[in-house]
């Protein structure tokens, strides 16, 4: 069995007493060591030398009342014991010295003496595990007073939260309300994006640090942008506004005034002085949406703001001030910026200490149904209209929604705009979407997303499918369902096929490999055959491919 070890202060007032009244009223310390069911094995006892004559005198009554108590004088000089600083400083070092046992030794730190300056001291040292131990506070009889001579009460605190269950769900329903905020209240089903929202939610609110959100345009970077500032203010942690603007709007001079601010006069054109956008974000988070757009110069001077938290407005050489919290977001990978040189490896290196890349709705397919609700919702928020899919409608858009032919290349966007256009036009029909609106948004999505497939330049766009043979080709009843496994693989053999001569070419490129193993080839029989698992002939590839 374990010894009790108290640790705790002389109460220089609560513990004094004459020789005829101290044994008439109730001492904390004393009388901590009269409780039958808490037997203290060693009182470690901290005084000042002013008051060593006191200890002495409670050391004695503590031995009086409780023989099996062994008494440690502990003396801890404080020049001000109401000074936070030196107490804690005092309380540390003998932590930092004291042979704790904790295998043969239970430990409780005695808050009920001592000035509230100490009390906090011992607290914030015990929380920290400096002290391994358990608060225990006293107190005198109930009813009586000090005036008691009873032993009075105690109670035992453990700072390990997890062990309190009524305090661990209420932080549990805590942090379900924080990723809530996140998510918008949307209940989204995908594992891996729940886990993101959680980590993000984790740093958010424990971190100050420059948050750096990657995806695709379109999968809601500034919407949870916008969510984890609220998610602070709501905790306290930010005062300030959210300050937000998209860095592929900033070009030229421009771009370094609105950023920075400028002087009257800086340059031409510059009628009035104008603060920034990084002095109106002061307190508060600004964030730098596609930052990978702004200029190598506008990078140097936001790197110094973030480090420095000062920064010169174009025209100004007297530095301002400025202290926010940046969040970025970008559709590039930075990485390979930084290796054209067309990002600073520095900047880079400061705002990619948290970064989350978040999904494009295609990898979010469970989460579809829900965000159509969310758009509903918010629909009829914004227009005052409650708008509804009816049964057979919604079937119809959700397994189209969630089929390998939705291509969601604007990911969010693109939904948010395709609910918007159903209600709209649902309005004059009573406010139901209905089948023949549905079929009519999925022509229009399809026809949207093949001439963005046709015409994507500049910027990738990661689609299944690579150059659409699969979709020109196949028949319909086929592609319906087609497996994003089979499509992919299909889709490689039909580019071979259409830049293919005969059918024995092809076989040719794309059993390469294996037909050095056979003794017989049959390349053109192998893709025959494969191409019948999906009703398609040779001749149906060719005639695509010369244009037919």
């Amino acid at each position: 069995m374990k010894k009790n070890i108290v640790i705790g202060f002389l109460g220089t007032t609560l513990d004094t007493g004459s020789t005829e009244d101290r044994w008439k009223r109730w001492r904390p310390t004393i009388d901590l060591c009269r409780h039958a069911e808490l037997q203290v094995h060693r009182f470690e006892l901290i005084y000042q030398k002013r008051f060593a004559k006191l200890a002495e005198q409670v050391a004695a009554d503590i031995v009086k009342v409780s023989p099996g108590t062994q008494v440690q004088l502990q003396n801890i000089e404080m020049d001000n014991p109401w000074d936070f600083q030196t107490v804690y400083a005092g309380l540390h070092d003998f932590a930092r010295r004291y042979a704790f046992n904790p295998d043969r030794e239970e430990y409780l730190v005695h808050i009920t003496t001592g000035t509230h300056v100490a009390q906090i001291c011992l607290f914030l040292l015990t929380e920290a595990r400096y002290l391994p131990a358990k608060l225990i506070q006293t107190a005198p009889p109930r009813g009586e007073g000090k005036a008691s001579s009873k032993p009075g009460t105690f109670d035992i605190i453990d700072l390990d939260l997890s062990r309190y269950d009524a305090i661990a769900s209420r932080f549990l329903k805590e942090k379900h309300e924080s990723v809530s905020i996140l998510k918008s209240g949307i209940e989204t089903k995908n594992k891996a994006f729940n886990t993101l929202i959680e980590r993000i939610e984790r740093v958010s609110v424990a971190s100050k640090a420059p948050l750096l959100l990657m995806g695709p345009t379109g999968s809601g970077k500034s919407l949870l942008a916008r969510r984890i500032y609220e998610l602070k203010k709501a905790r306290r942690q930010v005062a300030g506004p959210f300050v937000e603007v998209n860095c592929a709007t900033l070009r030229g001079d421009a771009a370094m005034a609105a950023l920075f601010g400028h002087t009257k006069g800086a340059f031409t054109g510059a009628v009035q002085a104008r603060p920034g956008l990084l002095r109106a974000a002061d307190g508060g988070m600004l964030f730098l949406d596609e930052i990978g757009e702004l200029g190598l110069d506008e990078q140097a001077m936001l790197l110094r703001a973030l480090e420095e938290k000062t920064f010169l407005p174009v025209g100004s050489d007297k530095e301002v001030a400025s202290d926010f919290q940046l969040l970025a977001g970008t559709n590039r990978e930075l990485a390979k910026e930084v290796a054209a040189g067309d990002f600073r490896e520095d900047l880079f290196a400061r705002i990619n200490l948290w970064t989350f890349c978040l999904p494009p709705l295609r990898e979010r397919r469970e989460d579809i149904e829900p965000n159509i609700e969310f758009e509903l919702e918010h629909f009829a928020g914004r227009e005052g209209v409650n708008v509804t899919f009816n049964k057979e409608a919604r079937q119809q858009f959700l397994a189209f929604a969630t089929s390998a032919q939705a291509y969601w290349t604007g990911n969010f966007r693109d939904l948010s705009g395709s609910i918007n256009r159903m209600a709209t036009l649902a309005i004059a029909a009573g406010g139901r979407i209905s089948p023949d609106l549905v079929e009519a948004e999925i022509a229009h999505l399809t026809s949207l997303w093949q001439q963005i497939r046709g015409s994507a330049g500049g910027e990738t766009v990661c689609l299944p499918g690579g150059d659409g043979l699969v979709e020109a080709i196949l028949p319909a009843r086929v592609l319906h369902d087609l497996d994003p496994f089979d499509r992919v693989q299909l889709e490689e053999v039909l580019r071979v096929c259409s830049q293919s001569a005969t059918l024995s070419e092809a076989g040719r490129v794309l059993f390469a490999a294996s037909r050095k193993h056979k003794k017989v080839a049959n390349d053109a029989d192998r893709l025959r055959k494969y191409l019948a698992r999906f009703d398609l002939t040779w001749q149906d590839v060719a005639k695509h491919a010369a244009g037919e």
